[in-house]
Order: structure tokens, then C-alpha cells, then sequence
């Protein structure tokens, strides 16, 4: 297994890689918020090519794939040599349906649910996925905490918290993490939530990068236009005019970049939110073990302050 760089997330003792494996689009087809069909044992090789080049820890969530998600993450990390890092998220539950809803009232049932899944004793890092519904956060903390007295899990972590639920979350337990969406099409945490959690010791480990796939330098318009009618980017505003246009020329322009170091655009664009001092690592999604090895380069790529100014000055101008 290759070694590499690893920085400690938040006030925990988990030192992680810079990059992470994204678990969502390896839940499959069949539920709300799917990427569309996705094949089992890609998925596996998936991970444990990640695994297999350095990646130390999956960010998963119950409700990817309803349980699936989970599920394909035990198979793949079974057999493997040394054990990675294995986070989840909770508080989006489902019915026989299929109908997801959002509550905060269920946390240790659902933790339960995950331990069964995942096959493991204890969660290393649980996450509540959305503060939904906000009148439940200080009812949802309080679970996560006593589930991390009872030795469930390690450390607890928030997704999507604004800095004003952190701080209510901070009055009852310590938060290890925060996990926001953060690319260089969305950059809404730059102003508060990121200096917030640095100035608090709260890991940031943001998911979409390359927002979910716009800046990998493999989009194009009839790409998007073909893509499968159960796969949620399709309603995804940023992959509708104007913002399609705009964004593919930014992605464009980290090909560029990306061309003088042999590395893809979407190495630059996780690149880009890795030059923020508060994020310890980011979340990158893999289907395949192609898929893997296109973004590995980004666990160790630094973005010189040139190339970085290149893409800022591009931002200021177009965004």
C-alpha cells in the first residue's frame, strides 16, 4: 500500500489522507437521489483500488442507496490489510416506499442500523447528514454525544450545519467536523463557515470537489444532456444555461493548469479547496478504479499560488 500525507481532522486523533472515497454514487440507481445504475463490483474494486494507492478513510451515509451504500463499503474493506477510517451520516430515514424523510429524532436506531451494515464495532467518525428539521438539533447532538459515551462511536461530526447550529451544537458536545459543499462553483462557506471552523479546531472535510463531476474536464453539454433520467443532476441548476456554459469554461481552464503537471482538471479543482487552511481533506466519489486513479494525484498535488491566483482571477470575472 503507497504511504501518504495525512493531517489530524478537527480535535480528534484521526490522522487522514487528503483525499477521501465519496461513497454516494455507489449506492446504485433505485432511490431519490441516486447517480444512476452503478455496478456492484465496480464499486468494490472501486474502493480498494483507493485503498490499494494510500486513501485511509470512506465517507459514506445510510441513505446512499437506502442501506446499500453501507453494505458495498463492508464487502469491499473485508479482506483489506489494514483497515480504513470508515465515517457515516445519519437523519435521513426511509419507509417500505422508499420515501426518505428527514429526523433527528431516531439517531441511535439508525446507528444501530449502520453498525449491522458496515459490520463494525464502532464508527469512527458519525455525522448528522442535514440539521433537518432545525428545531431537532439540540435533541439529535445530545444522541450523538451519548452514543460517543457509550463507545458506538468515536468522534461526531455535523454535515450542512450553518455557523449558527454549530454554536448551538458546541453548548452540548464538542464537533470534530463539519462536512460542507465546497468547490470553486460553490464557494458560500468561504465567508463564515470555514474561518469558524478554523478558529474552533472543527475538521472541514467537503464533499464535491469538482462538483459533482462539472470540473473533472470530462463534462461536456452532450454529455450532460444523455445523462440517465434517474441521475439528479439532471435538475441540478448548475448543469442548466447559463450556469452550464460558465462552468465548463472553468473547467476548461483547470485542464489547462492540470495539462503542465500530467494531471486532470478535477486534481486542480480539489486542489483548490485543499489551499484553504481550514479544510483537512476532501471527499472525492469513484465508480470505477479508473475513475480512482484519475483523482489520486490530488492526495499530494499542492496548486502553486500563481495557478491558484490563475483560477481566482477567473472566478472574480465570470462568477
Amino acid at each position: 500500500m503507497t504511504k501518504l500525507a495525512t493531517k489530524k481532522l478537527g480535535n480528534s486523533d484521526l490522522n487522514i489522507t487528503r483525499i477521501g472515497f465519496g461513497a454516494w454514487a455507489i449506492g446504485g440507481g433505485d432511490w431519490s437521489f441516486a447517480w444512476g445504475p452503478q455496478d456492484d463490483s465496480e464499486s468494490v474494486k472501486a474502493i480498494q483500488r483507493a485503498l490499494e494507492l494510500g486513501v485511509n478513510w470512506i465517507d459514506t451515509a445510510a441513505v446512499y442507496g437506502l442501506g446499500h451504500s453501507e453494505e458495498i463499503v463492508a464487502k469491499a474493506v473485508a479482506g483489506a490489510s489494514a483497515k480504513p477510517y470508515i465515517f457515516t451520516k445519519c437523519g435521513m430515514i426511509w419507509n417500505d416506499k422508499r420515501e426518505i424523510d428527514r429526523s433527528l429524532k431516531q439517531i441511535k436506531r439508525e446507528a444501530e442500523d449502520s453498525l449491522r451494515r458496515l459490520k463494525v464495532d464502532v464508527i469512527d467518525l458519525y455525522q448528522i447528514h442535514w440539521p433537518v428539521p432545525d428545531e431537532e438539533v439540540e435533541e439529535g447532538w445530545t444522541a450523538m454525544a451519548e452514543l460517543q459515551r457509550e463507545g458506538k462511536v468515536r468522534w461526531i461530526g455535523a454535515s450542512n450545519f450553518s455557523v449558527a447550529q454549530l454554536e448551538r451544537a458546541l453548548k452540548i458536545a464538542p464537533v470534530t467536523s463539519l462536512q460542507p459543499p465546497y468547490s470553486m462553483i460553490n464557494r458560500a462557506v468561504e465567508a463564515e463557515i470555514l474561518p469558524f471552523c478554523l478558529q474552533h479546531d472543527i475538521g472541514v472535510i467537503n464533499y464535491s470537489p469538482m462538483h459533482s463531476g462539472l470540473l473533472t474536464g470530462a463534462m461536456t453539454k452532450e454529455r450532460v444532456a444523455n445523462l440517465p433520467a434517474n441521475d439528479f443532476r439532471r435538475n441540478a441548476k448548475n448543469y442548466q444555461e447559463p450556469q452550464l456554459s460558465r462552468n465548463l469554461e472553468l473547467a476548461a481552464l483547470l485542464t489547462t493548469i492540470g495539462a503542465r503537471h500530467n494531471v486532470n482538471a478535477g486534481v486542480i479543482a480539489i486542489a483548490c479547496t485543499l489551499k484553504n487552511a481550514a479544510v483537512t481533506a476532501a471527499i472525492v466519489g469513484g465508480r470505477s478504479a479508473s475513475q480512482v486513479d484519475g483523482v489520486i494525484p490530488a492526495a499530494s498535488f499542492e496548486l502553486s499560488d500563481q495557478e491558484f491566483a490563475e483560477v481566482q482571477k477567473f472566478l472574480a470575472d465570470n462568477f
